[in-house]
């Protein structure tokens, strides 16, 4: 193995010895690229470009030669006597190029500016080196958001590339008080990290918190902006998200607006808002972009849907195991029968139920994209009817988990679907157990819980602890008409979309 010199050392004017140095610190790469080129009035003068060829859209050695090209008409038309001191002097004072360039003093930003695509110009005679930004890896385009879908407003998303994200919002929020943050993460990865937020808007404490929560991520290895959701957020092991996501730039800029941080990572398509207060997970953007009436209907949908989610199970357990006298008895009637035959009780059965739903849901989500729809759809179907035959599931429980499942996924938000998910277990076993007891205690444990949870400096369940019925009616129940919402916020509030 290669003798790797200290990366931290100056670059030599020797153009020998600094390529020998380069070369060994980038050994075993076979895309380091190696230019040789000359110029002067007798070609006696020796220069190289290199680069990772692999990080450049367009590797042409044209493409190197063109920094010359631009120096001539500033130095005389096909000038022939270009010496390294003209060129030094030339960069040294910051001359105009139609390439992006900057000056490198050492190995170390040598290989920093190749590994972040640019192509380095090295000069026999000169201490310092050129570095100039090249087409990068290719990245797809701003297309449709696949994860929030609308019929009216934005269909543009953010995408992997943090330039052109940033550019996203720069273009919809157009004001200095808009700021961004860059942080560096990654010893290996040396991610860019990007926080914003209104300088006018935002509130100071929450800002101060985040700031302080994102410090010390310079030799952590973040790959996405999920990584940062641990950082930033108050409990890890809370099922509740307290930062919420989303890949529309509408969406983030009305979450700048209201006064909220967001979080961009390099290579990442996802923004991340925090403070996530569990008021803000029931509305989308889309609630913005349709009728009043209709976005509150569908907002109404929501909360119960929710409700649904959370407890329909574990009430269908503790009715028909401890409660049968509060079932109607035309209804119980009807779920005596198709339970005529089943070997299990209630709770085993929807335990079985929710397990086989999730087992479908999960290969649904893993399965290639053209066959995964259709083995969760057909694979419901075929399970479903056959545990009804084999007297393994009646069709009430078939039915309750089928809607308990629907319902989930009308949550805005898929992380707090999420957080359904894990409690509906929990609240099936206290229902088998004690009944409706057992639930008043599960519901009394996560409303305890709640309270206490908190989101950056905010409590989780503003709007409601403290009671605040306009922010809980307009944030969650009702969407009000548009011009009546088109006011400046006080800090912190928390009225989303």
């Amino acid at each position: 193995m290669p003798n790797v010199p200290d990366a931290y050392e100056p670059i030599s004017p020797n153009l020998t010895e600094s390529r020998a140095r380069i070369e060994a610190i980038f050994s075993d790469c076979h895309d380091l690229t190696i230019k040789e080129w000359s110029y002067g009035q007798d070609l006696e003068y020796a220069s190289v470009g290199i680069l990772l060829d692999t990080l450049s859209q367009n590797y042409r050695i044209t493409y190197m030669s063109a920094l010359i090209q631009d120096l001539s008409p500033l130095l005389g038309a096909l000038d022939k006597t270009l010496t390294p001191d003209k060129l030094s002097h030339y960069w040294e004072a910051q001359g105009v190029s139609t390439h992006s360039a900057h000056l490198l003093d050492s190995i170390e930003q040598v290989t920093q500016s190749l590994t972040d695509g640019n192509v380095v110009f090295l000069l026999d005679g000169w201490d310092r080196a050129i570095g100039c930004e090249m087409p990068g890896v290719q990245t797809r385009s701003v297309s449709e958001p696949t994860m929030e879908p609308v019929v009216f407003g934005p269909h543009n998303s953010t995408i992997e590339d943090l330039k052109t994200n940033i550019g996203l919002l720069r273009a919809l929020i157009k004001t200095p008080k808009l700021k961004f943050k860059l942080l560096h993460a990654g010893e290996y990865t040396r991610r860019d990290i990007v926080y914003g937020y209104l300088s006018d808007r935002v509130d100071p404490e929450d800002l101060k918190l985040f700031e302080q929560r994102l410090s010390g991520l310079e030799d952590k290895e973040i790959l996405d902006t999920t990584y940062l959701e641990e950082w930033v957020e108050e409990s890890v092991f809370t099922p509740f998200p307290q930062v919420r996501y989303t890949e529309r730039p509408d969406v983030a800029t009305s979450a700048l607006l209201t006064g909220k941080i967001i979080v961009l990572v390099q290579g990442s398509p996802t923004v991340m808002i925090c403070p996530g207060l569990f008021i803000d997970f029931f509305s989308t953007s889309e609630d913005y972009y349709q009728r009043t009436v209709f976005s509150t209907l569908i907002r109404w949908l929501r909360v119960i849907a929710f409700i649904m989610a959370a407890t329909l199970p574990s009430l269908y357990v503790a009715l028909s195991t401890f409660h049968t006298e509060l079932i109607p008895t035309v209804l119980l009637l009807a779920i005596l029968d198709t339970r005529e035959k089943i070997p299990f009780p209630a709770f085993v059965e929807a335990l079985l139920m929710e397990f086989f739903f999730e087992l479908l849901r999960e290969a649904g989500i893993r399965l290639p994209r053209p066959i995964g729809s259709a083995v969760s759809i057909v694979g419901a179907l075929v399970i479903g009817q056959a545990a009804i035959q084999a007297k393994i599931a009646s069709p009430i429980m078939v039915i309750v988990v089928a809607l308990t499942g629907i319902a989930s996924f009308a949550m805005p938000q898929y992380n707090l679907a999420i957080a359904l998910r894990v409690l509906r277990f929990p609240l099936m076993i206290l229902a088998a157990t004690l009944g409706g007891f057992g639930l008043m205690i599960g519901y009394f444990l996560i409303m305890l819980h709640l309270t206490k949870l908190k989101s950056l400096s905010q409590y989780y369940l503003t709007g409601f602890a403290p009671l605040d019925w306009s922010r809980m009616l307009s944030s969650m129940i009702f969407r009000q008409p548009i011009r009546s919402m088109l006011k400046r916020p006080r800090h912190g509030s928390g009225g989303s979309r």
